[in-house]
Parts: structure tokens; sequence; C-alpha cells
């Protein structure tokens, strides 16, 4: 008698399923990091580790500032230690462009590398991911791969080359992230690139690169990893976030918040609560500085799996729209508004505006920020936490609100305009938004005391 068990036939029939209700709405999230490696000193075995790859002609992305601090002089060093081929490329634009991207882009294709090396913050490692995705995908059109509606969001299918992200800022958390965003100058708006395939294969986290940031970029890339946190840990469930993909290959990178991320996400918020008012005041404490570079890849993890929403789905038109507005302590030659402070200057009006759907977790983060809420009623938990964030910001002299960056009410219908392609985010939040929210929203954030 022939055997048609499925272990020993070469023909299998499927077996009649459990009958599983149609679903509009996701049902499952995955989790996808990058391997991050910590401690002091670690940069120097980064020359091991591309020998280890068998690594032959590797390139190191960096930017024109940073090339010729510590960080970037330890990697070369440990590279030419382990014999290594490397080609330099620092023309990294702080808060890159399309255009910005397309050189380096052009870069990467031209030279055929096996490896990179990305040393700075968010601005080269993102800079870095596109570079090593569209050389490794040479027929892609740049728009392919870019977030829609603006691009045509397609799936990477191709394998990239090994990335190894050294992050020598506390904030984007860019080193265990699948996502890499730029300004679209034609539109004047953010948008980025999200994919798992992006991630870096490894986060080298020393926290000695953190030592020479100035006291500003302390303070923007840490409201950077606070909103991080807010946003990942209150953004809408998983299980509400649609459509619900027909292939796993479509589920985004940004899966709305969950069990996991809600971990990192109140760890992160834990640690900035403590050490970020330390970190910015005094260059000297160490401690402080390395838990805030380790909070940023804490947080990494929490909204790389959960996303973000409204604070940072409006800071991309902040950014983009910027006039004459230069940051204090960045040593850039264009106009700019850095990405931790356009994300955190809306933030008391958009958690004032969430929280009436998820109340306890908006009443949770401004008690691990400093909050008394024990006798706080459950329908203020947004202005509870909007108070609490304005003191905190307040303390750190953070300008006050969107018309110290240049901006005035005339400037809102441009900035709502530019926040209504973000979709990738803006559907994230708990509470759906309309354009007339969305005018409120940036009314109240003009001014913030």
């Amino acid at each position: 008698m022939r055997c048609w068990c499925p272990s020993h036939s070469h023909t299998y029939s499927q077996v009649p399923e459990h009958a599983v209700l149609e679903t509009t709405t996701d049902y499952a999230f995955e989790m996808a990091i990058s391997n991050i490696r910590y401690g002091e000193g670690v940069t120097k075995e980064i020359g091991m580790d591309l020998q280890n790859m068998g690594a032959r002609k590797v390139c190191v992305m960096t930017d024109k500032n940073l090339c010729k601090l510590p960080p970037v002089k330890m990697v070369l060093n440990s590279l030419a230690k382990n014999g290594i081929n490397f080609q330099m490329y620092d023309n990294v634009r702080v808060e890159p462009t399309d255009q910005s991207f397309i050189d380096a882009i052009s870069f990467a294709k031209k030279e055929g590398f096996d490896a990179y090396i990305a040393v700075g913050g968010g601005s080269v490692i993102d800079t870095c991911k596109a570079a090593n995705l569209y050389a490794s995908s040479p027929e892609s059109e740049f728009l392919d791969y870019v977030n829609a509606p603006i691009g045509k969001g397609k799936a990477v299918t191709v394998p990239l080359k090994p990335l190894i992200a050294v992050p020598t800022t506390a904030g984007t958390g860019s080193e265990t992230t699948g996502v890499a965003i730029f300004d679209y100058k034609e539109l004047k708006v953010k948008t980025g690139i999200a994919s798992r395939a992006l991630k870096p294969t490894l986060g080298m986290i020393d926290p000695l690169h953190t030592l020479s940031m100035p006291e500003r970029v302390v303070a923007n890339t840490g409201f950077d990893v606070l909103c991080h946190a807010l946003e990942s840990y209150t953004a809408l469930p998983y299980k509400m976030r649609s459509p619900c993909p027909s292939n796993p290959i479509n589920r985004p990178a940004y899966q709305g918040s969950n069990p996991i991320s809600d971990v990192w996400a109140l760890h992160a918020l834990r640690i900035v609560a403590k050490y970020l008012k330390r970190a910015i005041r005094d260059s000297e404490d160490h401690e402080a500085r390395a838990n805030m570079h380790l909070a940023s890849g804490f947080a990494g993890i929490g909204f790389g799996n959960a996303g973000v929403h409204l604070c940072h789905g409006m800071s991309y038109p902040i950014s983009g729209l910027v006039k004459n507005y230069k940051a204090k302590d960045y040593n850039v030659d264009h106009s700019l508004v850095p990405h931790g402070l356009s994300v955190v200057l809306t933030s008391p009006a958009v958690f004032a505006f969430t929280a009436q759907m998820h109340p306890e977790r908006h009443l949770k983060a401004a008690e691990i920020l400093g909050a008394d809420i024990r006798t706080a009623r459950i329908k203020d938990a947004g202005l509870v936490l909007a108070d609490t964030l304005r003191k905190f910001l307040f303390d750190l002299n953070v300008d006050d609100g969107l018309t110290a960056l240049g901006y005035s009410k005339a400037d809102i219908p441009a900035l709502v305009k530019g926040t209504l392609p973000q979709e990738r985010v803006t559907k994230l939040s708990p509470r759906p938004q309309t354009e007339e929210d969305l005018t409120a929203l940036f009314e109240a954030s003009m001014k913030m005391y």
C-alpha cells in the first residue's frame, strides 16, 4: 500500500485549516534589529570585523567635520592596522537631500565596494544605507524605493553588502533601524526609504565618541531619543494598523506599538529622564553621555519596529521649509533646523491631542518624566504630559516654539501641506487627524511657553 504521509511522499495536499476570520487590520508584528556591540573603545575592533568578513574594498562614509575628529581616526587606525583596503567619502550633508544621497550613490556605484562603514550621526548612517542599497540595485531609479506616495515604495529584494554603523551622536538610533531619511527638495519635504533590508549588519556603539559632541548637539539628538520613545509607546497598536499584508514582505518596518517595542521605548524614556539634562550640562559626565548613547540604540529598537507618528510627521516640513535659521553648535554652511529640535517643538501640542486614545500610556510617560500623577484625572492625561514636556524643555533653554525658528501663522498652510504626504508615520498616530487638526497643532506649536 502506498504511503501518503508528508514525510514519505513528494506530493502533499493542503490540510483544511481552522476557519480564520478575514481581517482588514494586521494580526502580527515582527522584530528586526541590527546586531549591536557596546563598549568604550570597541571601535578598534572594526578592522578585525572586516577581515573576518573577507572584505577587500571598503567604503568609509563620514562628513567634513567628523573626518578631522577622533572617531574617524580611530576607525582608520583599525583599518590600517588590519590591512583593510578602503576609500573615504567625506561629502555627506548634515540633514541630507535627495541630491546628496544621489552623489553618495554615484560614488558607491563607481567604486564597487564589498562592505561599508558609516561613522557619524543619522545623516551619515542614512546616506550610507542609501548608497549600499542603490549600488546593490544599480538598475533601480532613485524613486523606486522611496516611501509612497512620494516614491514607489518598492520592496527591497536584492542582497545588500555588509554595513557597520559607528554612531557618533546619541539620537537617531539609525544604527539599529532600516530607515534612511532625506529632504526631497522638489516638494520641500522630508521623506525616506524604509525596509528591514537596510538595517546595518552591526551597530558599534562606542560611548567614547559622544565626548566630542557640543552641548546643543547633545540636546537636539537627545530630544530625538525622547520623541522616538514617546511616539513609539503611544503609536497605534499593531493589531489596529491596516492594511493587513497579503505577503509578509509587505509588512512595513513601522508596524505600530507592540509588547516588545514598548519595553525598549519605556527603558529609553527612563534613561532620558535620568541622564539627558546631565549629559547636556556637563561634557565631562561620562556616565550620562554613555547612558544616552545606549538610550539612543534602545529607542531605535523600539521605534524601528513600532514606528513614530505626528511629532515626526510634522517635523519633516519644519526642517524642509527652513528659511534662515542656523542652529548653535552646528558647523554647516546652510540654514538648518536640527532634526531633534524640529521634532520636539510640536510634542506638547501633539500629546495633548493624542492622549484621548490611550490616556493611561500618556500618564505613564509623564510620570517617568517627573510628573506627580497621583491625583491626575485620566481625562487630563494629555495636558499633564504636555505640561511636563514644556517644563522639561524650558529647563534646557529650548527655543520658544516655531516662531523662534522664523515661522509665522502665514506659514501654517505650507507646513500642513508638507505633513500630508507623511502617511507612513502620520497613520500610526493613535488618533486620526484632519487638515484642520494639523492646522491647530501647528498653531499651538508657534509658542511653547
